[in-house]
């Protein structure tokens, strides 16, 4: 009669849990990073120093057996150094614009511990497409809007929220096909959640 008892114990506990993990869960919060960007180039002519810059914005995380969508809006600020070239002397670009990340990932934990694991594409729109640009000359056109992918960790401590990513563009920032430039960035960055 006991291994009866514990048995049907043990199921109602399997069906609490797998029901748990089967409804849908809702964030929305804030965040702040920092990020450190630089240029990459086919060939030799480009050779970019790591800048810091900074990430602002909002997120939502919607998430449902153990699987997660996160979008993110921010308003980001990337910069990169550069060497002297022959046509240009040495010199510092930033690039402003508006992010959309949108992420599908997985969390692992209890309760209001967890590590998150995310990757997405991300969808950046140059602001007024304006670039603000010191000294370099051949870096005057650059695209309103590229793409590209990111990826990385995450933790949940309560609300509070730790990410850790490194983001790859995988289209030319240059309206030049002469002179292809795409954004690699790490970031390192912390949110709230306030629902």
């Amino acid at each position: 009669m006991k291994k009866i008892i514990l048995a049907f114990a043990a199921l109602f506990l399997m069906v609490q849990a797998s029901q748990a993990q089967l409804l849908p869960s809702f964030k929305l919060g804030v965040k702040g990073a920092l990020n450190f960007s630089s240029l990459k180039s086919d060939g030799k002519w480009l050779n970019s120093d790591t800048k810091t810059g900074y990430q602002l914005g909002v997120w939502g995380r919607v998430g449902i057996a153990g699987f997660h969508v996160q979008p993110e809006l921010y308003y980001s600020q990337k910069k990169a150094g550069f060497d002297p070239t022959e046509d240009a002397e040495a010199g510092e670009v930033t690039i402003k614009s508006m992010d959309l990340p949108i992420l599908l990932g997985t969390r692992i934990g209890l309760g209001p511990l967890g590590v998150r694991i995310q990757a997405g594409p991300v969808f950046s729109f140059a602001q007024d497409g304006k670039f603000d640009i010191k000294t370099a000359t051949n870096f005057a056109d650059y695209k309103k809007t590229s793409t590209g992918i990111i990826g990385g960790v995450g933790a949940d401590i309560r609300n509070f929220t730790v990410d850790l990513r490194y983001e790859h563009g995988l289209n030319n920032l240059s309206e030049s096909s002469n002179q292809k430039q795409k954004i690699s960035m790490w970031s390192i960055g912390v949110g709230y959640a306030f629902l």
